[in-house]
């Protein structure tokens, strides 16, 4: 890639690893699901109105934002409203890649190569290295929650594979108008949880800090981050722009810690380092040593609208 997009594939995973730390800013004591809601809504409008709508049916559209939006972003906004660092996070959801596999293997029935079989070993090893040597300061019940996140991820990935949204639409096109699945539901879940009051006591709660995490999550992450991604993805080969986003738990894990004050743990670094090594081996960008030729990195992603980022969108 020229270096003109270069600096804008580091951009996007700037913007994607730094929404983690946004998100723990913003939150407070605003309730973690009416926060949801309110960026689906900036995502939704007025960008609803002025992107088209993806052509694949109504059903798939349905199926990916309850997955990959509602699912995704519901299980990791309650994740760290109970605990969940916002760099841990980040590197967390990249299971999304392992579990994809995995998901496609059974529904799908995509029998993963040599690599990805080696990639996926390397996922479960790193992840059960994370959740053994977590710091203390980081709930069970936390960490599991975020790794459901990660899961809705891997089945929305999946939804959208076997329906071949991804080569019909554009992913920012399928973002938006799969946020229509997000906002009702999580208000209703709110009020079924806490009672009507909690509406009042969010309103209270969302302050500027709020406001800006919602402007910067939707505005920011979601909308610039999709339309620069797929953009690149336009112009060059995805195994030539997604390793770039491997930078997204770096930035969410050091921008955590200089900005919030996050110590990883070493469990957590080491349990993170092996992680993603089973994501670039699953991905092909690194061969491990008794494969005898590399796995194509396009057979993973290139049915993905959702790239390997973060809660990034």
């Amino acid at each position: 890639m020229p270096r003109k997009d270069q600096a804008l594939a580091a951009l996007v995973a700037l913007l994607w690893g730094f929404n983690f730390v946004v998100i723990d800013w913003g939150m407070g004591d605003v309730p973690p699901l009416l926060f949801l809601a309110a960026r689906f809504c900036v995502v939704l409008v007025p960008a609803i109105f002025l992107v088209p709508r993806p052509d694949v049916p109504w059903r798939v559209i349905l199926a990916v934002g309850a997955f990959m939006s509602l699912g995704q972003f519901g299980f990791l906004y309650v994740s760290m409203a109970a605990g969940m660092p916002a760099g841990l996070a980040g590197l967390v959801l990249q299971a999304q890649v392992v579990l994809t596999i995995l998901i496609a293997a059974g529904a799908l029935d995509e029998r993963p190569n040599r690599a990805q079989v080696a990639g996926v070993a390397l996922g479960v090893l790193g992840l059960g290295i994370v959740a053994v040597g977590r710091g203390g300061h980081v709930p069970l019940t936390a960490f599991a929650l975020c790794l459901m996140a990660a899961l809705m991820w891997a089945i929305g990935n999946v939804v959208a594979r076997a329906s071949g949204a991804s080569s019909r639409s554009g992913g920012l096109s399928l973002t938006v108008w799969s946020a229509l699945v997000v906002p009702a539901p999580l208000v209703a879940l709110a009020v079924a949880v806490d009672g009507p009051g909690v509406l009042a006591e969010g309103a209270a709660a969302f302050g500027w800090h709020a406001a800006a995490s919602t402007l910067y999550t939707a505005g920011l992450a979601s909308l610039l981050g999709y339309a620069i991604f797929n953009g690149l993805l336009g112009r060059h080969p995805s195994a030539a722009v997604v390793p770039w986003i491997l930078l997204v738990p770096p930035v969410s894990i050091g921008s955590a810690w200089l900005l919030l004050g996050e110590v990883p743990a070493a469990g957590e670094l080491a349990g993170g380092a092996v992680l993603v090594l089973g994501v670039l081996v699953a991905q092909g960008l690194v061969r491990p040593v008794s494969a005898r030729t590399r796995c194509s990195p396009d057979r993973l992603l290139s049915g993905s609208p959702v790239p390997p980022g973060p809660g990034a969108r």
